[in-house]
């Protein structure tokens, strides 16, 4: 029997999965993947929601309101850390356990869904899987339909990441990010030393791949890097992801944050470190080298060179610059 509803829906997916079973060999990462899942399924329940069905290595969920799937996006974060270790197997007590890195991300989206044969149909359903490709790790986007639906409390936990072009949609997607307290300690802040001091005006970036001469400001960021024709910023190499990374205005910072599966790296001007994301995040600041995939020291590497301008510096630029049509 087919039938119509209003719901949110969430998708939520871990990773990291697949290094672990490298370190921990089959059975060992079986069993931690599993109990994160079972978890994440004990969640939905305990926030009245309704498990769809498990997606390997995470779920798909329907609620009857926004707040309950917003809630239970907060405790799938938090409990995920209280997900156990197998037991110790190694003779050599003096030898580490490699650690564990799995991290969630989640996508919120609200609507009509039609339900059939025990599945779940319908634009929101779509939106809220796609919403993955832009999440970073230890993030939860969601739609606006899901942030109007919240108290107002609710709601001032959410940061506009403006309009966003997903995946097999022609319409841009209004999407909105949870903040929540700092998770994993994988974040700018804890990472990379202390957030740069909030800027009293606004900035811009300027992004240089080959002749691609952009300037992102305002109502223009976030920006997506990628290889999709639906990125922002098109980096046609075979090395670089649909959606590689995200560039957006927070706290009068620019942050850099890794969407992709082959990593994301940065070298500041005058600093030969080269900082590796992992699914991390980063502050940028001066000027600098981004590195899609390969790290910027590899010969003919994908490789954007960004620079933080002033406003007094952006506004001297032709419009076409902007990312805007002339």
């Amino acid at each position: 029997m087919t039938q119509v509803f209003q719901r949110t829906v969430l998708f939520a997916d871990l990773r990291g999965s697949t290094s672990m079973y490298e370190t921990l060999g089959n059975a060992e990462a079986t069993t931690v993947v599993t109990q994160s899942v079972a978890q994440l399924a004990r969640v939905v329940q305990e926030h009245g929601g309704q498990v769809v069905k498990t997606l390997g290595d995470g779920l798909m969920a329907i609620f009857a309101q926004p707040s309950s799937g917003v809630q239970a996006s907060d405790d799938m974060h938090d409990s995920l850390a209280r997900v156990g270790l197998p037991a110790q197997t190694t003779t050599d007590a003096a030898e580490p356990r490699p650690p564990i890195s799995l991290k969630l991300q989640v996508g919120l989206a609200h609507g009509e869904v039609v339900e059939m044969s025990g599945d779940v149909f319908g634009d929101a359903v779509n939106v809220a899987a796609r919403l993955l490709d832009h999440a970073g790790d230890n993030e939860t986007l969601a739609t606006a339909s899901v942030v109007d639906g919240l108290e107002d409390w609710e709601r001032s936990r959410f940061r506009s990441l403006d309009r966003m072009q997903l995946r097999g949609r022609a319409e841009p997607v209004h999407v909105y990010l949870l903040e929540a307290v700092r998770r994993f300690g994988d974040t700018a802040a804890t990472a990379f030393g202390d957030m740069a001091p909030a800027s009293i005006e606004p900035e811009g970036i300027r992004l240089i791949w080959l002749d691609l001469n952009r300037i992102y400001s305002g109502t223009s960021l976030p920006v997506i890097l990628g290889r999709s024709p639906q990125a922002t910023y098109i980096i046609d190499d075979n090395r670089v992801s649909r959606s590689h990374a995200r560039i957006d205005w927070h706290g009068g910072t620019f942050q850099l944050t890794d969407l992709s599966y082959n990593g994301t790296y940065v070298r500041f001007d005058n600093d030969p470190e080269i900082i590796s994301l992992r699914r991390g995040a980063c502050t940028l600041h001066g000027a600098g080298v981004i590195g899609l995939g390969t790290p910027p020291s590899e010969p003919v590497s994908p490789c954007v060179r960004f620079e933080v301008m002033k406003f007094a510096d952006t506004q001297r630029q032709a419009p076409f610059e902007f990312g805007l049509k002339p």
